[in-house]
C-alpha cells in the first residue's frame, strides 16, 4: 500500500512537472482519457488540443513529416468525394467526425518532436487511466450483479454499454496492457495490473481481440530475447487463465462456438442448426444464398462475409472502383441489397441486419473512397507496422497488429472514438522522435 501511494505520489509530481514544460503533452493525454466519455467531451479535449498546440506553435519547431501526411492525404479525399457523393448530406456530417485525421498529424508536425521520453510518458498515463476506468466498470458490474442477479452484466456491451462498444474498448485495454506487460520485470505491481487487464479483455468478450492478445502475448514471450522463468511463468499464467474464462464462462463460450460452427459448416442445408425458431447461417450460406429469411441468423463471422459479398455485388452493379459513393454514402445502398437478399429487417427490439454497415475498415473505405481510399488505408497500416518493427517497441507492434486485425472486423474509422483513438496512437508511435524531417522556413 505504501509503494502504491508513493508511486502515485510520485507521478503527481511528474505530470505537474511536465505540464510546465510541454502542456501539448498533458492536453494529448486528456484526449485519450475522454474517450470513454460521451462525445461532447472528448470533443472539447480535442479543441484544447489544438489550441495548446497554436499557441505553442513556434515556425522554427514545424516540420514535414512522411508518416503523419498519409492521414491527412486519406482525410482530403474523404473531404473530396463530396463531389461524387450519393449522399451529400451524409458526406457533409461525416467530414466534421473525420477531422481528427487532418487535425493531429497537424498539431504533430507543429509542436516540437517528442523524444522516446516523452512518448512514454504519454503511454505511461494512458496506460493507468484505463486501468481506472477498468476497475470502475468492473465495480460498476459487480454492483449491477448484487442488484439484477444477472450475470450478463460481466460481458460483452453489458460490461461497459454499447454505445462505448465492448470491441473499442478492447482495443484500448490491450494498447494499455501490453505497455505494462512489457515492464513486468519493473514492478510488481505491473504483474498485477496485467493480469488484471487480462481478465477484463476476456470478460470484454471480442473474438477477434482475443485471438490477437493471446498471439501477441505468446510471440512476445518466445521472441523476445529477456526471457526468464518468471516471465514464462507469467505467460503460462495468463494463458492458463483465459482457457479458464473460456470453459467456465457459457458466455464467452457460446460466443466463440457459434463462429466454430459458422466457420466449419459448409453445407447449404441449416435445418440442423435451427435453435427455437431462429436457423443459423452458416459462412457458405452467407456467401451464396440468394434470398435469406427474417428468422435466419448471421453469426459475426458469417455477417462479414456477406457484407463482402455484397460490395462483390455493388462493384458489379456500379461504376464505383475510382470513387466509391462518396463518404458515408454507402447506407441506401446496403439497404437496399438488404431487401434484394430478403435478410431480417428488424423488429420491435432489435435493429435490422440492413442498417449496419460493413463492419470491415478497408471494405468500408473501398465503397466510399473507391480503390484508392483502400490503397490509402492498406498503406498506412502496413507503413505502421513495418515502423514497428524497425523500432523494436513491442507496444507500437502490438498496436500495428491490432489495428491490421480490428480493421478486418470493424468499421473503426466510422465512429469518433475509433478516429481519434487510431489517429493519435498513429501519429505518437510514428511521428519523428527529432526534428530531422523536412522543416519548412
Amino acid at each position: 500500500m505504501e509503494t502504491t501511494c508513493n508511486y502515485l505520489k510520485n507521478a503527481c509530481q511528474e505530470i505537474k512537472l511536465e505540464s510546465k514544460q510541454n502542456l501539448n503533452l498533458l492536453a494529448l493525454i486528456v484526449v485519450l482519457l475522454t474517450l470513454p466519455l460521451s462525445y461532447a467531451v472528448n470533443s472539447i479535449t480535442i479543441l484544447f488540443f489544438a489550441l495548446t498546440a497554436l499557441f505553442s506553435f513556434r515556425k522554427n519547431n514545424f516540420r514535414i513529416e512522411k508518416y503523419l501526411i498519409a492521414p491527412i492525404i486519406l482525410y482530403l479525399l474523404m473531404v473530396i468525394s463530396i463531389f461524387w457523393s450519393q449522399d451529400v448530406n451524409a458526406t457533409l456530417k461525416a467530414i466534421s467526425k473525420e477531422l481528427p485525421l487532418l487535425i493531429f498529424p497537424i498539431c504533430f508536425m507543429a509542436m516540437p518532436a517528442l523524444d522516446e521520453n516523452k512518448k512514454q510518458f504519454v503511454l505511461k498515463y494512458f496506460s493507468f487511466g484505463m486501468f481506472f476506468y477498468m476497475v470502475f466498470y468492473l465495480i460498476k458490474a459487480i454492483i449491477r450483479y448484487l442488484i439484477t442477479k444477472n450475470s450478463a452484466v460481466f460481458f460483452y456491451h453489458d460490461l461497459v454499454n454499447e454505445d462505448l462498444n465492448a470491441i473499442h474498448v478492447s482495443v484500448y485495454m490491450s494498447v494499455a496492457f501490453f505497455y505494462f506487460y512489457t515492464k513486468i520485470s519493473e514492478s510488481n505491481l505491473f504483474k498485477t495490473i496485467s493480469f488484471l487487464f487480462a481478465i477484463f479483455i476476456f470478460l470484454l468478450s471480442s473474438k477477434n481481440i482475443i485471438i490477437v492478445f493471446v498471439f501477441l502475448v505468446v510471440f512476445y514471450e518466445f521472441y523476445n530475447f529477456k526471457k526468464s522463468l518468471a516471465r514464462k511463468k507469467t505467460m503460462i499464467g495468463l494463458i492458463v487463465m483465459g482457457l479458464l474464462l473460456l470453459v467456465l464462462s457459457p458466455r464467452i463460450r457460446d460466443r466463440f462456438s457459434s463462429e466454430f460452427h459458422s466457420n466449419t459448416s459448409t453445407t447449404g442445408n441449416n435445418k440442423l442448426d435451427i435453435q427455437g425458431n431462429v436457423n443459423y447461417v452458416n459462412v457458405h450460406q452467407a456467401w451464396t444464398q440468394q434470398k435469406f429469411q427474417q428468422n435466419d441468423y448471421f453469426s459475426g463471422t458469417a455477417f462479414r462475409v456477406y457484407q463482402i459479398r455484397i460490395f462483390k455485388e455493388m462493384l458489379q452493379e456500379d461504376p464505383i472502383l475510382f470513387t466509391g459513393y462518396g463518404l458515408n454514402a454507402t447506407a441506401f445502398k446496403i439497404k437496399e441489397m438488404g431487401k434484394k437478399h430478403a435478410i431480417f429487417s428488424g423488429d420491435s427490439t432489435h435493429d435490422g441486419y440492413q442498417n449496419k454497415n460493413f463492419h470491415n475498415e478497408y471494405i468500408q473505405l473501398f465503397a466510399e473512397m473507391g480503390i484508392f481510399g483502400f490503397l490509402l488505408i492498406v498503406a498506412i497500416v502496413i507503413l505502421n507496422l513495418i515502423k514497428g518493427i524497425q523500432s523494436k517497441d513491442f507496444v507500437h507492434i502490438s498496436f500495428a497488429v491490432l489495428t491490421i486485425s480490428l480493421f478486418l472486423t470493424e468499421s473503426f474509422l466510422s465512429r469518433q472514438r475509433g478516429i481519434v483513438f487510431f489517429t493519435i496512437m498513429y501519429c505518437l508511435f510514428n511521428s519523428s522522435t527529432t526534428s530531422k524531417d523536412i522543416k519548412i522556413s
